[in-house]
């Protein structure tokens, strides 16, 4: 790491000067225990946060707005049967990074979803599954952090873990 990088790095960590990653957004699809710590966990490294759940009697849940190149979105429930529907709408607009929550043992639900309405198999590829960083976590507020870890690493282009 050269001098002026290291030292801007210590001039973040420590709140002299702003990290310029303000402009990013980060999206929970479906409204979930994992949403709820992504958006919390997601605000505190200067996201800027919402949740979209179709179902209209959930709580903080919107429509999906327009989103640009700099929106992360995360699909926290691959049960849900508007997942194909939701994913088909994201993947109509520029965002950065796509993917959907699931065991990568178990055949990928999306895949069919989006195929049956008629989704190219470019755009499907666009969705990561699995997602985060393989760190054994099991509990939503670990699966937020493996995959907000993973989505820092590959706005970064980093591989994640620890070698460097």
């Amino acid at each position: 790491m050269e001098t002026h990088e290291h030292d801007t790095s210590c001039a973040v960590a420590h709140g002299d000067v702003p990290s310029g990653r303000e402009d990013r957004t980060l999206v929970a699809v479906f409204a979930t225990p994992v949403a709820e710590h992504l958006l919390r966990y997601g605000a505190d490294l200067g996201y800027r946060t919402l949740l979209v759940d179709p179902d209209k009697d959930r709580d903080g849940s919107c429509d999906l707005p327009p989103l640009d190149g700099a929106a992360d979105v995360v699909v926290t429930d691959h049960h849900r049967p508007e997942l194909g529907p939701v994913l088909r709408d994201v993947l109509t607009q520029p965002v950065r990074w796509v993917g959907v929550m699931g065991n990568p043992r178990h055949p990928a639900p999306h895949v069919p979803a989006l195929t049956g309405l008629g989704v190219t198999a470019e755009d499907i590829a666009r969705v990561h599954r699995p997602i985060g960083l393989n760190i054994g976590s099991r509990t939503p507020a670990e699966i937020a952090i493996a995959t907000l870890a993973g989505l820092i690493a590959d706005r970064n282009d980093r591989p994640g873990g620890f070698e460097f």
